[in-house]
């Protein structure tokens, strides 16, 4: 899967969905213009009636209100827009904070990183599994306690504000091949950009819903002053008149809201298929899905969830949540059987009923969570640095088998100490200024000094009691142990992130120096806590090279620098790198490192995080060459080329995995 490709076909899917709701609300404008009208010619009706008129047929046709009013359609459109527009903006503003927003607004609790529930700790270990793989921050993980259905959704707009929910029916009636073979689905809409447009569905189709609703309430309280019209008849005029609206509103709203519905359904019932066939790719274990889909299939309750929330994020959900209205059309997700042979041709149509509950706890608790590393054959190295480099870039925002099965040999050489300490929400601040730790005795007293001086001697004595541990940690488990710690960081107040950058800042300058490590470590925590905060600060702004151009040579100057051992050799690497931006031959220079550090660099970063995904695309291309220029990836020079994929918000996986 191309995850840029992906991002162009989700904008542009975006882009026809509104096309067609567009038409549908001018069908809607229509719709209660005429039903204007005719309250108004009713209301015209009812007060020559009322004042005692006796007029000839002629007569009341010419006192009619004309078919064509400019004045009243004007008034409709604009009534119409407002009502529209306004619940939609209502509903985005409730949505936009993030994935962890839809997933409490359905009744999702936030699984506790040190849960006893082998369930649940099973569950952790396959997203932080898939999560590292990917290269994107691991997701916060939610359960619905009081579903009892197999669903599971993933929700967001960014990777950094993602979350994934799954029911209580999953946890207990799945394998962990199953579970995982969900997981991997809904990591596909994380990765290919369905998230953003699922918020942005569920905004419009609330906004649209709205007129349907206001209806009702008109209707509702006419109730109430059928007693208050006059005795004598006197008033009735107004009554009918409102009525009128009131039906109108109800029948446009509603209408609307069905062919807003149709369009939806049929979008994600295609999103659907393409989720599967990830989720076979990333895995390579058809059985785990299809052995979900069959559980569903087999199950009396199935993939139902009981909240009245479920028919507005329906399209959220692995499966169907709620039953399809109108002989399928609104379904959200195509039949089981055809997405069980899409993903098994040789399934012959039987499902079995699921098991009461899966039996996790009999597994040795060291070995919850853990798949057997698929067998797979070994790759051929590439021919080139070349190679490497456009390989390294075409694993953006993919998953493979050799990736997760990577990132679980990661995660198992990491001390047990400190997955546990990257669990915890007191500890993983802790867990994150030790990685900073400098190995010069020195400069590690300096470090701590600061420490002690801004975050207390409570901080100091946690640090002091996972250094063992981190001292035994190799290179290239630091990322990923990063990774880990990023939703228990994400949990802190806003409040407490100010302190964390600048403390962050103190560790790092401690030294005299920045090193390749200790930038990307900073700029994958706060561009991720950034997003987190404000996930509409993803939003691409700028689709012009020519507008970044200058940072592009910022960027790619500074891993110039830190790649090449002299200024000849940073020449070259510079010139490899450039060479894959042919729209701004000539326009890219090399910097001299006083021109290019990695404050400029970050500043640099900060701005092309706007940029659109072929920009980016290109931009990550050329720093790939460029620090594989010299035939050789450090893990150095990969951790600082991951930071600027991070600050760009593209999810690179580690290189060994690539």
């Amino acid at each position: 899967m191309d995850f840029f490709a992906a991002e162009e076909r989700a904008k542009k899917r975006t882009a026809r969905l509104l096309v067609f709701f567009v038409l549908a609300v001018a069908g809607m404008i229509a719709a209660s213009y005429f039903g204007a009208v005719f309250a108004l010619r009713a209301a015209h009706g009812a007060r020559y009636e009322r004042d005692g008129y006796r007029m000839q047929d002629d007569d009341v046709a010419g006192l009619q209100a004309p078919l064509w009013q400019p004045q009243v359609f004007g008034a409709v459109t604009l009534a119409t827009l407002a009502v529209v527009g306004l619940a939609s903006l209502y509903k985005w503003s409730s949505l936009r904070s993030g994935g962890a927003a839809v997933a409490e607004s359905v009744g999702g609790r936030r699984v506790d990183p040190h849960t006893t529930d082998p369930a649940e700790h099973r569950l952790l270990n396959v997203v932080e599994e898939i999560a590292i793989a990917a290269g994107i921050p691991v997701p916060a993980v939610y359960v619905l306690d009081d579903e009892v259905g197999i669903n599971a959704f993933a929700a967001g707009l960014t990777t950094s504000d993602a979350v994934v929910t799954v029911t209580r029916g999953a946890l207990q009636k799945l394998t962990r091949d199953e579970m995982q073979g969900i997981i991997g689905h809904e990591f596909s809409h994380i990765l290919n950009g369905d998230m953003r447009m699922n918020v942005r569905l569920t905004a419009i189709l609330f906004g649209i819903l709205v007129i349907g609703l206001a209806g009702r309430g008109i209707l509702w309280s006419l109730r109430f002053n059928r007693s208050g019209s006059s005795r004598d008849g006197k008033g009735n005029g107004g009554v009918i008149a409102v009525l009128g609206i009131g039906i109108a509103l109800l029948v446009v709203g509603y209408v609307g809201y069905f062919f807003g519905r149709l369009i939806q359904a049929a979008v994600s019932r295609q999103r659907e298929f393409l989720a599967d066939a990830s989720s076979v790719q990333f895995t390579r274990n058809p059985a785990g899905i299809a052995g979900a889909l069959k559980k569903i299939g087999g199950y009396a309750i199935g993939s139902s969830i009981d909240t009245h929330r479920a028919a507005e994020i329906g399209h959220f959900f692995f499966a169907q949540a709620t039953p399809s209205a109108f002989g399928g059309l609104w379904a959200t997700h195509p039949p089981l059987a055809a997405r069980i042979r899409a993903i098994d041709p040789q399934f012959d149509g039987r499902i079995p009923e699921p098991p009461e509950v899966v039996d996790v706890a009999k597994e040795p608790w060291s070995s919850i969570g853990r798949a057997r590393p698929a067998a797979t054959a070994p790759a051929s190295a590439p021919s080139s640095p070349a190679a490497t480099a456009g390989l390294l870039v075409s694993a953006v925002g993919t998953l493979s088998p050799a990736a997760i099965t990577h990132a679980q040999t990661l995660l198992d050489g990491v001390p047990p100490r400190l997955r546990e300490a990257a669990r915890s929400s007191h500890d993983a601040p802790a867990l994150l200024y030790g990685l900073l730790l400098n190995d010069d005795p020195a400069a590690r007293g300096r470090q701590k000094a600061v420490l002690a001086s801004q975050a207390g001697s409570d901080m100091l004595r946690t640090l002091d009691e996972i250094e063992p541990a981190l001292q035994s940690l190799k290179p290239e488990h630091k990322l990923p142990l990063l990774q880990l710690l990023l939703p228990a960081l994400k949990g802190l107040p806003p409040t407490a992130i100010g302190p964390l950058a600048d403390l962050l800042d103190g560790l790092v300058q401690a030294d005299g120096r920045v090193s390749p490590f200790e930038f990307a470590m900073q700029k994958l925590v706060l561009r991720t806590l950034a997003v987190n905060r404000s996930p509409s600060a993803g939003v691409a702004q700028i689709y012009s090279f020519q507008a970044v151009a200058d940072e592009i040579s910022v960027v790619l100057s500074a891993l110039a620098h830190e790649s090449g051992s002299d200024e000849s050799a940073a020449a070259g690497a510079f010139a490899a790198g450039a060479a894959q931006l042919r729209l701004l031959d000539g326009k890219l220079n090399l910097l001299p490192s006083a021109a290019s550090t990695l404050e400029l660099l970050d500043a640099a970063l900060d701005k092309l995080a706007a940029a659109s995904g072929p920009i980016k695309q290109r931009l990550l291309i050329a720093a790939a060459h460029v620090v594989g220029a010299d035939g050789a990836f450090l893990t150095a020079e990969v951790e600082l080329l991951r930071a600027v994929a991070a600050a760009l918000d593209v999810p690179m996986p580690p290189l060994a995995a690539a």
